[in-house]
């Protein structure tokens, strides 16, 4: 059974997909990147923030779905500037303290709305 998952608090898709598929127990959420949901505006001072913004967004996403970031297994990092990787896993860690999920970061040539990095998640219940 599949269930789309779809946050107010977290910014509307920009594209033609969901922000999240529920199958059974598990949450496949799209690709989150920096747009504060408030103003639609890119978070953009710098990657530290940017990378905020991010996982506020995942976290939304993933409490309409009701579950946390304890749930998480799966992280994808997309990011423009694999130079900024040390500056990435500060924030990232904040948010995960402990429980790291499998990852991949990745370096990319170019990102929608031409942000610095976007993250997705793979989460079961």
């Amino acid at each position: 059974m599949k269930k789309i998952i779809n946050s107010k608090k977290a910014p509307k898709a920009i594209g033609p997909y969901s922000q999240a598929i529920l199958v059974n127990n598990t949450l496949y959420c799209s690709g989150q990147i920096a747009i504060n949901p408030k103003n639609n505006e890119i978070v953009s001072e710098n990657i530290q923030e940017e990378t905020k913004q991010v996982m506020k967004n995942i976290i939304e996403i993933l409490k309409e779905a009701n579950m946390d970031l304890s749930n998480v297994v799966k992280c994808t990092i997309y990011m423009k500037n694999m130079d900024q990787y040390n500056e990435v896993n500060n924030i990232y860690s904040q948010f995960f303290g402990s429980n790291h999920p499998s990852r991949e970061a990745v370096e990319v040539s170019k990102l929608p709305k031409n942000v610095n990095i976007e993250i997705s998640v793979i989460a079961i219940n």
